[in-house]
């Protein structure tokens, strides 16, 4: 391992790798319950789709982790999930098979777009100063899903989100978010302490406090929004599977307008493009990856296996797969390689046996780590230069980083980077510190909003 991996080189021990592997792995545990209840909505069987996510988040980490040798994993994408349930087969009415074989399609455009260099050139066309921001904007959108999962912020009618009113959901709510916050504090106590394994520390913690709380009542499940945390221990049924593998080829064209389905794979493609764009721009510019010129040399195989972890995810069963920010946190905790994917892979095939221990890891578990690992990030705002000389690109990094959180999306925050960066250095007269490409992109950006 030490000699494939290069972990000497990368300056990394087996150890650290498998520790941030296990991390990784444990702060996208969620998508493993999450993802079946979102595509159980549009008639897919829940534990069919929990099975095709756990195996296509397998096949898609390992490729990362043997092609690339990145320490990045990939799970269902929970925003294009929503896509595909609520608006795909909710409001548009197609069929969940149409919108696999819209997946499918747009997995095997993926993997064009990337033999032919075109996603690479696009990853590297955008300037430093972006990537830079971008990580920054990937810390505070990652942390803002931490302060959600642990229900310290909610919704609000007249603020849009709110803090937590403690005393009135003291048993559900309430205790996670106090639960969270002691989390989060005993990571930051030994990250300062440089105690090992503080963010796995931080997460198995918070877990086990909120086991004692429900086994002395404090806190309550109600059977829908909060489960018994509890493990749960049956059998899989592996059988399941079959309801969803292959479904995407078997379906009735009938009825469906073509330029409807190809809105619905541009959709799809566009999002999973600049997501996965964005994660490996953000985390490898956290973990010191990217070289003098911003490029990451493995970027290729990296973006090839998020393709094929895409595809197969359509035939297996399950919406777009793709590469995860919640990477950042076995980053954060010193994963340098594809060792780290790997071991995500690993427990993910693991989970296929042992999933409802897994799927009992609660999502206030797992936000401490959301929220430190976000201040780990947000360090790079270091390295933006915000002096008179250098606007055109502080201004473009900064509403890229306010976007991502308020527009939950790292797509949208490159769009808004990408586009204001444009505008920008042709209206100051610096058109030739632009790159061709950022042109087309700009446009591109535009034409999505006006016409998708």
């Amino acid at each position: 391992m030490k000699q494939f991996f290069r972990l000497k080189e990368h300056g990394t021990t087996v150890g650290t790798e498998i520790m941030a592997g296990v991390i990784t792995f444990m702060t996208m545990a969620y998508a493993l319950a999450v993802n079946p209840s979102v595509l159980s909505t549009c008639g897919m069987d829940s534990e069919a789709v929990m099975l095709a996510t756990c195996l296509a988040s397998f096949i898609g980490s390992l490729c990362m982790g043997l092609m690339a040798n990145l320490p990045f994993a990939l799970s269902a994408g929970m925003g294009a999930n929503a896509f595909f349930a609520y608006t795909v087969c909710g409001t548009m009415g197609y069929s969940w098979r149409i919108a696999l074989f819209a997946v499918f399609c747009e997995g095997l455009i993926f993997i064009l777009l990337t033999l032919t260099n075109i996603r690479e050139a696009i990853f590297n066309c955008i300037p430093m100063p972006l990537k830079q921001s971008v990580s920054v904007g990937i810390g505070v959108y990652i942390a803002f899903i931490g302060l959600q999962n642990s229900h310290l912020v909610v919704k609000s009618d007249n603020t849009l989100v709110a803090l937590v009113d403690f005393p009135s959901t003291i048993h559900t709510k309430g205790i996670c978010a106090i639960l969270a916050i002691i989390g989060l504090l005993l990571t930051a106590i030994l990250h300062i302490k440089k105690v090992h394994g503080a963010i796995l520390i931080g997460i198995f913690s918070t877990w086990v406090l909120g086991i004692i709380c429900e086994l002395t009542g404090i806190y309550k499940p109600n059977g829908t929004d909060f489960l018994s945390l509890i493990p749960n221990f049956k059998f899989t049924d592996f059988s399941s599977l079959g309801k969803t593998f292959g479904q995407c080829f078997r379906f009735d064209f009938a009825g469906v307008s073509v330029f409807d389905f190809i809105v619905i794979m541009f959709s799809f493609l566009f999002v999973d493009m600049f997501d996965t764009i964005g994660t490996l721009i953000g985390v490898s510019s956290k973990a010191d990856m990217l070289d003098e010129e911003g490029k990451l040399p493995a970027v290729k195989p990296a973006l090839l296996a998020d393709a094929i972890a895409t595809t197969s995810g359509s035939i297996l069963g399950t919406s777009t797969t793709t590469t995860f920010v919640e990477s950042a946190s076995g980053v954060g905790a010193g994963g340098r390689t594809g060792l780290t994917a790997v071991t995500a892979a690993v427990l993910f095939l693991l989970s296929t046996l042992l999933a409802p221990v897994f799927v009992a890891i609660p999502s206030f578990a797992t936000a401490p780590a959301l929220i430190f690992v976000g201040f780990l990030m947000f360090s790079n705002i270091a390295k933006v230069k915000f002096d008179d000389e250098h606007l055109t690109d502080t201004i473009p990094a900064y509403l890229g980083i306010i976007a991502m959180p308020l527009f939950f999306s790292i797509a949208d925050g490159i769009a808004v980077g990408v586009i204001s960066y444009v505008v920008l250095n042709l209206a100051s007269g610096k058109a030739k510190k632009i790159n061709p490409l950022m042109y087309v992109l700009a446009v591109l950006f535009i034409l999505n909003y006006a016409l998708l």
